[in-house]
């Protein structure tokens, strides 16, 4: 007779878990926003009401038929900026801004790609270059200013004295007494002090932009019989596309913005060299709220144009990481 065993006697009871513990595979774990937020929060707040508030504020004040320093009589709404855009001195201004960005760029660009290219090859005492490159931006912009309009004006009046002197025997005439009046040249001249003050920005972006190129790439070029010249054409430079980009941003939007180094150099009573900034600053002096701030809105619209494309990309490519 044989009896039957219940498996349970047998078999060892296997461990009970607990339903609301088992955790569904394609759930994930609620997260609390509400540290997070409260953490940077005072960035928020800071940003919302210094930063875009008062941008909200200004295209207000642009729509608005407020020329005097009385209150508003209303709103007009483009007619302000289409009265900036039939403005001869509006656009001769952003003719300034067109010429003094072109040579700004073009003049950082080229010697930091210089200096960076010279200290990347080796040269002794590196140190000491990068740290003479790189004073120039621990100036400001105000202070560099004075600095330049007295090298370049010596003496207030004296032709004969100082760097003046020098120029006239080179020929460069209009960088004479005072060298920022001359109608055509004046306002490429003031970039002068802005290319000696930045091209050591650039040249340290492109220094960091050659020392991240890995050096297997150089020795398989070396390998495939590149010499030098085609080493740095195929090889080298098109690693730099970046860093060039970047840089062509960043100094483009600076120049965009310039404001300080020419009140410092010329004053905002000289017409040679007046930009869309400093033409802001005078209307809003003479109390034309509604015509300063549209040509700050125009600005703001310039420099959106130029750094918000960038930023995209930028994103984008973050996110394919």
């Amino acid at each position: 007779m044989s009896s039957t065993v219940p498996a349970s006697a047998t078999t060892p009871d296997a461990p009970h878990t607990p339903a609301k513990s088992r955790k569904s595979p394609g759930r994930r774990p609620s997260r609390s926003w509400a540290a997070p937020l409260l953490l940077i929060s005072p960035t928020l707040l800071v940003l919302g009401v210094f930063v875009y508030g008062l941008i909200a504020a200004n295209l207000n004040t642009s729509f608005q038929d407020r020329h005097t320093r009385a209150e508003s009589q209303g709103y007009v709404w483009f007619e302000n900026y289409a009265a900036l855009f039939s403005d001869d001195t509006f656009m001769y201004s952003l003719r300034n801004l067109l010429l003094y960005t072109g040579a700004f760029l073009l003049g950082t660009l080229v010697l930091g790609f210089l200096w960076a290219w010279l200290l990347e090859k080796g040269v002794r005492g590196e140190s000491l270059f990068r740290a003479v490159y790189l004073f120039p931006m621990a100036v400001s912009f105000i202070a560099s200013g004075v600095v330049w309009r007295w090298l370049l004006n010596n003496a207030e009046g004296d032709r004969s004295s100082g760097l003046n002197r020098l120029f006239g025997d080179l020929g460069l005439t209009w960088l004479q007494n005072p060298w920022w009046t001359h109608e055509r040249w004046g306002i490429v001249a003031i970039a002068v002090p802005a290319i000696w003050q930045l091209s050591g920005y650039v040249m340290a972006l492109f220094l960091a932009g050659f020392r991240g190129i890995p050096e297997e790439l150089r020795e398989a070029g070396r390998m495939d019989g590149c010499n030098e010249w085609q080493l740095y054409r195929h090889v080298l430079f098109p690693q730099l596309s970046p860093v060039a980009l970047s840089a062509i941003i960043i100094i483009g939007h600076m120049s965009l913005k310039v404001f300080d180094l020419i009140m410092a150099i010329a004053g905002q009573t000289n017409y040679t060299t007046q930009v869309p900034a400093t033409q802001m600053w005078v209307e809003f002096t003479r109390g034309d709220y509604a015509k300063s701030a549209a040509i700050g809105t125009v600005l703001l619209v310039i420099v959106a144009v130029l750094i918000v494309p960038y930023l995209v990309a930028t994103y984008r490519q973050e996110r394919r990481r």
